[in-house]
């Protein structure tokens, strides 16, 4: 009984220490998972995704997610460092990238800045103000930590709380196996679907982005009108999997833009 009741008592210890705060909207996180493990996986993952590819070969298109991604990059590192949060991106190495897939509706960022778009998201995104709406909804998920706390979840999960004290104390190293596994290491890390809570603030940190960026955070609600109306009669894409219900994403974004605009900058 007391074995147990000491393993409990580890156990809440661990989980109350390991607890982070979201930026932008302050939420307390489970933080199991060491951002360099995170990041060093992401980059090898992404580097097999880019290798299958294939690339697009628009030199247009290509130049924009680029530059698209390169202002939010730098939007966000100003944001960072005006919180004093600069170590938070210890370990991005950003990239951009553009896979030609004329069928699959999606973008994504892994942990450490990995982004790819697929080129079917960007007649929906329209331009650069489009293609900005959703680079910043998609890098929100890296800064805000969304993959770490879905795999500590799964850690917890998978483990339960009292061996993976235990596990985490004696041998960090025991934990790799149900790490990956909680993942998805066989699939793309940076399209695991996240929950409707993690979708909704990455819409908020996404609009602040933008606009540190330089692109007007109001049409963030028309881009996702664009995509409510491709998406009418059919079934959802990938990029909308799990996001909150069309009109409540719409109401919020509408809701958030007073404070966004407060950092938009022509």
């Amino acid at each position: 009984m007391k074995i147990c009741k000491s393993s409990a008592v580890l156990a809440i210890a661990l989980i109350i220490h390991s607890c982070a705060t979201v930026p932008v909207t302050g939420r307390r996180q489970l933080d199991l998972v060491s951002s360099s493990e995170i990041n060093t996986m992401s980059a090898t993952q992404y580097q097999e995704v880019i290798k299958k590819g294939p690339l697009s070969t628009s030199k247009e298109q290509t130049e924009m997610i680029q530059r698209v991604g390169e202002r939010i990059q730098k939007g966000v590192e100003q944001y960072m460092a005006g919180k004093g949060w600069s170590d938070r991106l210890a370990g991005f190495k950003w990239e951009f990238n553009l896979i030609q897939d004329d069928k699959t509706v999606n973008a994504w960022c892994m942990p450490g800045g990995k982004v790819a778009f697929y080129t079917a998201i960007l007649p929906i995104c329209k331009d650069e103000n489009g293609i900005a709406v959703v680079m910043g909804h998609e890098v929100a998920h890296a800064i805000a930590n969304h993959g770490r706390e879905r795999m500590s979840q799964g850690l917890i999960q998978q483990m339960g709380i009292s061996a993976l004290s235990v596990a985490m104390g004696q041998n960090p190293g025991a934990t790799r196996e149900v790490f990956m596994q909680a993942v998805g290491m066989g699939s793309n890390l940076g399209m695991l679907k996240f929950s409707r809570t993690h979708e909704s603030e990455a819409d908020h940190i996404g609009l602040i982005f933008m606009a540190m960026a330089g692109y007007d955070p109001r049409h963030a609600p028309e881009f996702w009108k664009r995509m409510v109306d491709m998406n009418k009669g059919g079934k959802p894409p990938e990029f909308m999997s799990t996001h909150p219900s069309d009109e409540t994403r719409i109401q919020d974004l509408e809701r958030w833009l007073p404070e966004a605009l407060g950092y938009y900058k022509k």
